[in-house]
């Protein structure tokens, strides 16, 4: 009964972590918005350091980077039976994980290029890995540090580039993960537009 107890408490805390690191990122997301025009009621609230601050996570719940990342026999390994797992490779049946690989629209190596820069962008996100074939970096939440790994495996014969992105700790996401990838196609649709014109 207590180990009962003490799990429900662990995956409340867990809950209430996740949720306020994901309340966190928007108002950091929200903050990188700010510009100089800003109205002063807004920026005049936000004195420099606390901006500076809010860039870097309070805390570091960043777990052990798995040992299953990476490619074999051309899939990106399968999400876990937890919701905070989407990969491009899970199939259609499971919407649950299942999300839209990331269409080649021009050569191989100029689109992982340009998909680089999109990740980099990314706030509090560090590419681990960069080959011409697979890129590994890893995204942390702004408040609670929690480490989340995302992965893009270009595959040249589908004209795709397969994508995972996985929650290392705790099992509800809110959806970050799925947002995440969403962001990404959108921004690398944009980079793409605005490089053809």
């Amino acid at each position: 009964m207590l180990t009962s107890g003490l799990s429900l408490c662990f995956a409340v805390f867990l809950t209430l972590m996740l949720w306020l690191g994901a309340a966190a990122n928007a108002t950091t997301q929200t903050l990188s918005t700010l510009s100089p025009g800003s109205p002063p009621s807004i920026a005049s609230t936000l004195f420099p350091s606390e901006i500076a601050t809010a860039r870097k996570p309070l805390f570091h719940f960043s777990g052990q980077r798995p040992d299953n990342l990476g490619v074999t026999s051309g899939k990106l390994a399968p999400c876990p039976a937890t919701p905070n797992c989407v990969n491009s490779q899970s199939g259609s049946d499971d919407q649950e994980h299942f999300i839209q690989p990331i269409v080649l629209t021009s050569s191989p190596d100029r689109t992982m290029a340009a998909l680089k820069e999109v990740v980099q962008s990314l706030d509090r996100t560090e590419i681990i890995t960069d080959t011409p074939n697979y890129l590994y970096a890893e995204s942390t939440s702004a408040l609670m540090g929690f480490v989340d790994d995302v992965e893009f495996s270009l595959d040249q014969t589908a004209g795709v580039i397969h994508v995972r992105s996985a929650s290392r700790l705790g099992e509800s996401d809110l959806g970050v993960n799925r947002k995440r990838v969403e962001t990404i196609r959108a921004k690398f649709a944009e980079q793409e537009a605005n490089s053809a014109s």
